[in-house]
């Protein structure tokens, strides 16, 4: 059993900090190397690491660093499992590394979810003592986040913006990233600890760009002005005008000394970075040009555009050797093969073109994604291709063959950017402008080196819109973007059955109480319902103008009630499928709806920022609450039916008395708008969930305090909480599901 807890009781805050900082490394100097692998697999330890404001995850991380030394893998040749375990633990915490910079607490969350999938007794054991050292907590019931040892390596937040440009230094050590809130941040590649920010673009960032020898950095923007730093002094050196229209593209020639830039002023620019002067400009495109790149040896620029063309310049007379067509769409980024050979574009036709840049004939046509690419990127041996979409994927290519060879799928959003390391190894994603509300925007780094998948996690082609637990507590149900319903064996969690049937997105399900019927709601402004057990539809409700944005059922006289974009109400008698009336008085979209069956009462939720409390059989409006700074997402009533509890994009949560519509409580902790609320059947615990700040919170109701939260790795879009107050189920907009238990309360 683990005595670290109780050491560190006894020693002075200077001892504390010297076990923590030095003894590893101390350990491992003096061959002790058992003993530091105990140390390194003892939770005790990694949390107090973790938990120290001297130290923290990556301190920790460096630790795990210490038995890559050479002398050390000799001693403990014998025993390669150790080398295993700790790489493993290690990989976790790197994954984990951004949330729990922000979320310490979480440790035991994002461990267990991370190692859940591995049966080595240390790695049990591990989790055993975490799970032992938390009462309160959200435990993952199976393994949805991504493990260790995969293609994920570790995530980098930071922009408060899309993330639109990325490259690498020569040598590796540095990734420079620039992004639509205007700054350029420099990353350290190992650790993923932001360096520095820069700041001076009076719009957003575009493009990045570094010499061959490190020493400067550029970057381009919509404020149509390219800037050149000094790497070392972070100082601006000078700022190039001359595009009438903003930057897209930047890039630097090999001997460092060039500059050539593109523009939606449909022309392309040589520019000294000896001298900031302008030296060519080469005119051609007849729209904005969205893409340079150039050949190995430096005499040919390619530029790819919304003409839906590609060019080849030379660099040296301005003019076109050849235009290559055959995209039927802007051709949004190209990229030179390293050998020289091969001329590589995506395009917004959703294709990717292998080009021969001695013929200018297309060798090949991948159809890459099924949205729009953004970015492309080749390796350095010429063998694979990387491309991003906005369909939030990366997809790994193998260059000779056009064949797919994997699928990097974790982003929010779109894939705004991709660069891959000098040395072949690793990709850095970038997330683009959120399609969907605003959610964190991220790197990520990938490593491409192999094809060793070592669990893949299942999710959906887009992302949930919606998501319930039978009252039976036997099936989850999940509405996706891509209009389709799936059925989920909620112990096991896998898929049972999928309904097709509706022409646009779910947008809300919901279950009646026997569990045999099963109420979808849609873009396609239609209301569906189905058998739940053998997935057949009996009938379609037609009535609402917009979009039905969510649904409840009454469990006593088994009426539908519907909420919708129209701004209306809406309630059906679920027996004959008829209307049964119409309630008005939002003047914006309904975004939720919910009842209290002893006193006949609805009440709606609204983007015109109230909430509306109505009699259900007279269909009248009683009382409106106003309040909230911004919409009003979700609304849900306490079991003792005392209590209303709202939240909304203004990022609060409010507590009202159902009775007199006075509000008790205004509870803020998310950092971003809270899109979904429920209640423990207690009513003691307040389940805030679907924030895009991609976290789950529990609350206790009587002092507001979080009692237990979890982190995905993308947006949250929605969860629901089965009848038994304790399982929860959370999607992500990476499609994935999150079947978590509720651990340390009773109901």
């Amino acid at each position: 059993m683990s005595n670290v807890r109780s050491r560190l009781a006894e020693l002075s805050s200077e001892e504390t900090e010297l076990f923590l900082g030095e003894v590893p490394r101390l350990w491992l100097e003096g061959g002790q190397v058992n003993k530091l692998c105990r140390l390194l697999t003892d939770f005790e330890f990694i949390e107090a690491k973790i938990n120290h404001p001297q130290f923290g995850v990556q301190a920790l991380i460096n630790d795990y660093d210490l038995i890559d030394n050479t002398k050390v893998l000799v001693n403990i040749e014998s025993d390669q499992n150790k080398v295993k375990l700790l790489k493993l633990i290690k990989g976790a915490l790197q994954l984990s590394a951004h949330i729990l910079v922000k979320h310490k607490t979480q440790l035991i969350e994002q461990l267990w979810g991370r190692l859940l999938p591995f049966k080595e007794p240390e790695i049990l054991a591990l989790l055993e003592q975490a799970k032992q050292s938390k009462t309160t907590w959200l435990r993952l019931l199976t393994p949805t986040l991504s493990p260790p040892g995969g293609r994920l390596l570790r995530t980098l937040a930071g922009h408060r913006s899309s993330v639109d440009a990325i490259t690498v230094t020569s040598d590796d050590k540095y990734m420079i990233s620039g992004s639509n809130d205007k700054t350029l941040k420099v990353w350290n590649l190992e650790t993923g600890k932001e360096i520095f920010a820069l700041t001076g673009h009076t719009d957003n960032i575009n493009t990045v760009a570094v010499t061959p020898d490190s020493k400067l950095l550029i970057s381009g923007s919509s404020d149509k002005t390219i800037k050149v730093w000094n790497f070392k002094t972070r100082k601006e050196l000078f700022s190039l005008k001359g595009h009438t229209n903003q930057v897209t593209s930047i890039t630097v020639t090999l001997g460092g000394n060039r500059l050539i830039s593109s523009s939606e002023d449909k022309t392309i620019k040589v520019w000294s970075l000896t001298t900031g002067k302008e030296l060519k400009t080469f005119i051609g495109h007849t729209e904005k040009v969205n893409s340079v790149a150039f050949t190995p040896y430096g005499k040919c620029i390619i530029s790819g555009s919304d003409d839906k063309s590609i060019k080849i310049w030379s660099l040296e007379t301005g003019k076109v050797h050849y235009t290559l067509i055959g995209h039927t769409d802007s051709v949004q980024a190209v990229a030179v093969t390293p050998d020289g050979k091969r001329v590589i574009s995506a395009s917004w036709d959703n294709t990717i073109r292998i080009w021969s840049l001695e013929t200018g004939r297309t060798i090949n046509i991948i159809p890459a994604h099924t949205s729009p690419l953004t970015s492309v990127a080749v390796t350095h041996d010429s063998k694979q291709i990387i491309s991003g979409s906005l369909d939030n994927t990366l997809k790994v290519w193998n260059l000779n063959r056009a064949k797919k060879v994997d699928v990097l799928a974790n982003h929010n959003s779109w894939v705004g950017a991709i660069a891959v390391t000098p040395d072949g190894k690793q990709v850095i994603s970038g997330s683009g402008k959120p399609l969907h509300g605003s959610v964190p925007k991220t790197l990520k780094v990938w490593n491409i080196e192999t094809g060793k998948i070592i669990f893949t996690l299942k999710g959906c082609k887009s992302y949930i819109k919606s998501v319930t637990v039978t009252p039976n507590c036997k099936w989850v149900i999940s509405g996706l973007e891509e209009r389709i319903i799936n059925i989920w064996n909620l112990q096991t969690g896998k898929k049972h059955l999928t309904l097709p049937g509706h022409s646009d997105q779910i947008n809300t399900i919901a279950v009646t109480p026997n569990s045999e019927l099963l109420i979808s709601g849609s873009r396609d402004k239609t209301i569906k319902v189905w058998n739940l057990e053998n997935g057949s539809e009996i009938f379609t409700l037609r009535g609402h103008t917009d979009e039905v944005t969510f649904i409840a059922i009454t469990p006593i006289d088994k009426k539908v009630i519907s909420a919708s974009k129209d701004k209306t109400i809406k309630v059906w008698s679920l027996k004959t499928g008829t209307e049964l009336n119409t309630l008005t008085g939002h003047t914006e979209q309904v975004n939720s709806v919910t009842f209290m069956s002893s006193d006949r009462l609805i009440i709606s939720a609204s983007n015109d920022k109230t909430l509306k409390v109505w009699d259900l059989e007279m269909g009248k409006e009683l009382y409106t609450l106003p309040g909230h700074a911004d919409s009003v997402k979700a609304v849900a009533v306490t079991p003792d039916a005392k209590r209303l509890i709202s939240s909304s994009v203004d990022n609060t949560l409010k507590v009202w008395n159902l009775k007199t519509g006075e509000e008790i409580l205004c509870i803020k902790g998310h950092t971003n708008q809270i899109n979904a609320v429920a209640v423990t059947p207690d009513s003691k615990h307040l389940i805030s969930h679907c924030s895009y700040d991609n976290t789950l919170q529990v609350w206790n109701l009587e002092n507001q305090d979080v009692i237990a939260s979890f982190s995905g790795e993308s947006a949250l879009t929605c969860c629901a909480v089965a009848s038994d107050g304790i399982t929860i189920v959370a999607s992500e907009r990476s499609g994935r599901l999150h079947f978590l238990r509720l651990e340390g309360i009773e109901v």
